[in-house]
This record gives structure tokens, sequence and C-alpha cells, in this order.
């Protein structure tokens, strides 16, 4: 019987975007997963954690194993003295890539396969907000929530796989947090860029990088008060990056190493 794979995520406080890696990491591998430190993981999958790759990997390790970066990506540049001790699989996306200064077979955030691993509901006539949780506290959320009841204001500090299937659910999603959009997209379901100012230093850059590696053209993203005038006409059809969304799931399951799965069952 296989040991738990070791995957590290970022759990210092409840947030489903990074509370999923553990999910969909056990749904390709075929394994029981556990989280572990940054020195000892196996993988590293969901997250902007490349600094926390490099803090826990600047030196090889004893046994001479390396990690497997999977689908990570990054808040801002890091250096690049940590590179030779981790085996690089799949980047988020090509801004990563081009910051490490490595090459990848190609792009895919591991959340666009939480579709894999949940059923997806019956779809409502709603709009979902999803709110980064470092703005969940800011009231105009709720307000604008409380004057237009189209809207459903959905908590991502709630049960990782519950939200998944919140946002699963809407006609349209509006989110300022990364993965908010990323598991629209695996749904199948359009989505709208909300401005990420607050969130942390360069909220752009983990945005940018995964859209230009599902080759989405990312608009600005939009105010929350410009939003009540946008709900009618926001789109409810295909996405129009569908087939980079689809191939980067391929990509994701094609690169994911063989090594890390079980003997007996993953996802292929």
């Amino acid at each position: 019987m296989n040991a738990p794979l070791k995957l590290h995520w970022w759990a210092a406080k409840p947030n489903f975007g990074d509370a999923i890696s553990r999910a969909i990491v056990a749904r390709v591998s075929g394994r029981e997963v556990a989280w572990a430190k940054p020195g000892q993981a196996d993988v590293f999958a969901i997250g902007s954690i490349m600094h926390v790759v490099r803090r826990g990997n600047r030196a090889p390790r004893a046994d001479g194993r390396k990690p497997v970066v999977w689908g990570t990506g990054m808040l801002k540049p890091v250096q690049v003295d940590f590179l030779e001790n981790v085996d690089v699989a799949l980047l988020r996306g090509p801004i990563s890539e081009s910051l490490l200064g490595v090459s990848v077979p190609g792009y895919g955030d591991p959340g666009l396969l939480m579709a894999e691993v949940i059923d997806a509901p019956a779809r409502e006539d709603r709009i979902g907000l999803v709110p980064h949780y470092a703005q969940l506290e800011d009231p105009a959320f709720r307000e604008i929530v409380a004057a237009h009841p189209v809207l459903k204001l959905i908590d991502v500090r709630g049960d990782a796989l519950e939200v998944c299937r919140q946002i699963a659910s809407c006609a349209h999603v509006v989110s300022s947090s990364l993965h908010g959009l990323i598991v629209a997209d695996s749904f199948g379901v359009p989505n709208t860029w909300l401005n990420p100012a607050g969130i942390h230093a360069s909220p752009a850059l983990k945005f940018l990088d995964y859209a230009a590696g599902v080759e989405r053209a990312l608009p600005r993203p939009v105010a929350l008060g410009d939003l009540p005038g946008m709900l009618a006409g926001l789109p409810t059809g295909a996405l129009p990056y569908a087939a980079g969304v689809a191939r980067s799931k391929g990509e994701l399951l094609h690169s994911f190493p063989a090594a890390l799965k079980s003997a007996e069952e993953s996802l292929q």
C-alpha cells in the first residue's frame, strides 16, 4: 500500500483555493495526501507559493530526492538558487516560466481539475460574488448583495468542496479570488475579474500568469462599484477560451509524474 503523498499547501488561514490542492492531488495520484512542511514535501501544487518552494529547498536534501513542482505559481519574482533541487513538471503560466528562466511543456493551475473531483451541480440563475478572503470584512460586499438579489456572496473560508459547488452552480462568477475564476473555468462557468487591489503586493501578477496559460485575453479588473451597472449584461454562455482550458487540463494530467501515482488507481 502506498504511503500518503506529502504535499505542501498554504494553510495559515482558511481559504478554499489553497485547501483544494489536497483533493485534486489525491484524485490525480490515486493516493492519500498529507500536509507537509516545504522541506519535506514530495510535491507542490496549487498556490502562489514559489517563494515557499525556494525557502524549503535552497539546499539539496540529504537523501537526494527532489520534490515536484506541478502547476505552482508565484506572487512576485524569486531568486532561482533552488531550481537544481526541485523537478519542475508544470507551472501555472508563462510569466512564472519566464521569471524562473526555465522551460516547461505546458501551463495550468491544478484547480482546473476540480470538475474531475466533484460532480457539477445544477446551474442557478444567480451571479456568484467571490471576494478574496482579505476583503470579506469589507461591508461594501454585503451591501451590494443586499441591494441586488441576483448576487450570491460566496465565502471562501467555508468548506472547500462546498465553495466549489457554489461556484459551479452559478450562471456567472465575479471574483477577486484567483481560484474563484479558476474553479469557474473548470466547470465552464463564465466569469469576470474583480479588482484585487489590497489583497497583497503585486496582486495582478498571478491573475495575468494564469490567464496567459489558458490563452485568455483578460481585460482590466472591474471595480466593485461598477458591478451593479454590469449585472444585466454579464455573459452566461460558453467560455471563449474553452480550448485553452481543455488544453491546460490535458497538460496537467499528462505532466503529473507517474512515480508519484498509486500503482492501483489514478486519474488518467
